[in-house]
């Protein structure tokens, strides 16, 4: 899958393991020029790459899914990550995943939304 992870998902340490599972990911924080960088504006640069957006933002990224789709205004999918701890690597790592082989098409996520919660990954 071609993800992008938003500045509050590690690179380092989410981003370096699902491409060790073979999925694309360009992640935010590995990329200074990101910085600053409004949440819809990142929406929109992952969108025109085709990724995913992976964030843990559940204050905006709900309602900018919403305002995109009530403006017939397309991404290519978004996962918000909610209920769990940025530090939980392993356990952000299996809701990725999961979440994944759920729509394992990367054209299956297109205009869709997805929470990750701790109940995706049982």
């Amino acid at each position: 899958m071609r993800l992008f992870l938003d500045v509050h998902v590690s690179g380092r340490t989410i981003a370096a393991a699902l491409r060790e599972r073979e999925h694309e990911v360009r992640a935010a924080d590995e990329e200074r020029e990101l910085d600053g960088w409004e949440d819809e504006a990142l929406l929109d640069l992952a969108s025109a790459k085709r990724r995913i957006m992976v964030t843990f933002n559940v204050r905006d990224f709900p309602r900018i899914v919403g305002e995109w789709a009530g403006a017939a205004r397309h991404h290519a999918g978004c996962l918000i990550m909610v209920g769990i701890d940025h530090g939980e690597f392993g356990f952000v790592l299996r809701v990725i995943e999961a979440a994944m082989s759920r729509r394992s098409a990367q054209d299956e996520w297109a205009d869709y939304a997805a929470w990750g919660a701790r109940a995706i990954a049982d």
